[in-house]
């Protein structure tokens, strides 16, 4: 399946608030659809297709993608969860978007492939691309590029920079500290469900 590229607040109303995805709130509580204001419970394996497509929704990657992290966490010491969430976590469009330089996941992702974004000094233009612990976060040095960053900049509605990153927003640089910790991902879901719906399919 390709990105969605539909209407978001449908997205949330179902999924619930997913910042990555989209900065609209909306304030009907009923889920999407003709009987959505009647819609019976969800099964089991209903509730942890939700908890798995909040995740894709929210970072925006695709099915095949998310499977492969999944693949590399269960290789990975540690806790499955916690380690698949810090994964995406990592990942270069979501650490420009935690930084503050854009308002969604999605359009960091953007800022990315067309070239705005350093790392270490050097342009990556990848949004998947694994960032680690040091690593430097920059703009280029063109107006262009600098102006869309700023712009971002002073629309973001009052949003916390989480504690493994730091950003100094004169001269557009940030840096990321250190792994996410799980208290500081600001999605509400149950990484656990997720590992489980993937369990009989790898």
């Amino acid at each position: 399946m390709a990105r969605y590229r539909g209407p978001r607040l449908r997205i949330v109303r179902r999924l619930g608030e997913l910042p990555g995805l989209t900065t609209k709130t909306t304030t009907r509580t009923s889920t999407p659809g003709q009987h959505g204001a009647n819609a019976k419970k969800p099964s089991q394996y209903g509730i942890r297709l939700q908890e798995k497509q909040k995740l894709r929704y929210h970072y925006g990657v695709k099915e095949s993608q998310l499977m492969q992290y999944v693949k590399q966490a269960k290789r990975t010491r540690g806790s499955t969860g916690e380690v698949l969430l810090q994964l995406l976590e990592m990942r270069l469009d979501n650490v420009v978007f935690r930084l503050g330089m854009a308002p969604t996941i999605s359009a960091a992702r953007q800022l990315v492939s067309h070239g705005h974004i350093l790392v270490n000094g050097k342009k990556v233009d990848i949004a998947s691309f694994n960032c680690k612990p040091k690593d430097t976060i920059s703009v280029r040095q063109r107006k262009q590029s600098q102006d869309l960053v700023k712009a971002n900049l002073e629309q973001k509605q009052n949003r916390m920079l989480p504690p493994h990153v730091s950003f100094n927003e004169q001269s557009l640089v940030g840096v990321v500290n250190n792994i996410v910790s799980r208290d500081w991902v600001g999605l509400e879901l149950n990484e656990l469900l997720i590992i489980e719906f993937y369990s009989r399919k790898l």
